[in-house]
């Protein structure tokens, strides 16, 4: 009898930790960071908006995840993936369990690799240090670098086997839905978020090391 008495108390004990965690997060705020998520999205600190033409800090959903980081690990770990927190480029992104990972999961990541590895191919080449691809608006990609790529039939050739039918501007927007790559000034300008530069400087490190 007193053992059952000790298990209902854990039990009590749990589910009052667990219905304080969830009571303090709106169910529409949670909904949104799945939808981000789902979505193939990194959710980035620094976040570039247009309207004022400047990196913006703490967006609201970052916050979210960044001050109740104990409770959405926990509720993820339920779902099968792993919420990883970068501490050095400030972002979160979603990481499926190595047993649950589907062939749609490794098509994106293949995708998303390609690109990347494309643009610091093409920058390095230029003579241009890679931590000038990301991280403030000046930097990046300009008018003559998308020129250069779009008439580059080796990169075109790298895309298409990618399934970007529609080429660098395909490329470029897919990774700038998934927040790894921003938009400035129009048409004119791509630079890296904290989390492309981040992805690309790890796929230069592992290919230097293989």
């Amino acid at each position: 009898m007193p053992d059952f008495v000790e298990t209902r108390d854990t039990e009590s004990t749990l589910n009052e930790q667990g219905a304080t965690s969830f009571e303090q997060i709106l169910p529409a705020h949670s909904a949104a960071i799945y939808r981000e998520f789902q979505a193939g999205r990194v959710i980035v600190r620094d976040v570039w908006d247009n309207n004022r033409s400047e990196l913006r800090a703490n967006p609201p959903l970052y916050n979210l995840l960044y001050n109740h980081l104990s409770h959405f690990r926990t509720f993820y770990e339920h779902l099968g993936s792993d919420l990883v927190f970068n501490e050095t480029g400030a972002f979160f992104f979603l990481k499926e369990s190595s047993d649950d990972e589907s062939e749609e999961h490794d098509e994106n990541a293949f995708r998303v690799q390609v690109v990347l590895l494309l643009i610091g191919r093409y920058f390095a080449r230029s003579g241009r240090d890679l931590d000038y691809l990301g991280g403030r608006p000046e930097a990046g990609l300009n008018e003559p670098d998308l020129a250069n790529l779009g008439a580059d039939e080796e990169y075109q050739d790298i895309l298409r086997a990618a399934r970007f039918e529609k080429g660098l501007s395909e490329a470029l927007d897919y990774l700038e839905k998934r927040n790894l790559l921003f938009r400035s000034g129009g048409a004119g300008r791509y630079f890296l978020s904290s989390a492309g530069s981040y992805f690309l400087h790890q796929l230069v490190q592992e290919y230097e090391q293989s």
